[in-house]
């Protein structure tokens, strides 16, 4: 009987680590998914603006090359 007991509170102790991990790892993934979505949104306002006042339509072949 005491070694089921000391068993479940084995179990119980690795299980607490794994949930404080897993915990710790949802948090920096939440935070990663945070700064791509300011990213993201940084760049869809760039090529926006990019549309609008640039004068082309964002077509490689109506840019005009460097050297003309």
């Amino acid at each position: 009987m005491e070694a089921r007991v000391v068993e479940l509170e084995v179990k119980t102790a690795f299980q607490d680590d794994l949930l404080e991990t897993l915990n710790e790892i949802v948090t920096r993934q939440e935070q990663q998914i945070d700064l791509l979505q300011k990213q993201f949104k940084a760049l869809y306002q760039q090529m926006q603006s990019q549309g609008q006042g640039g004068g082309n339509d964002g077509n490689p072949r109506h840019e005009i090359p460097p050297h003309y």
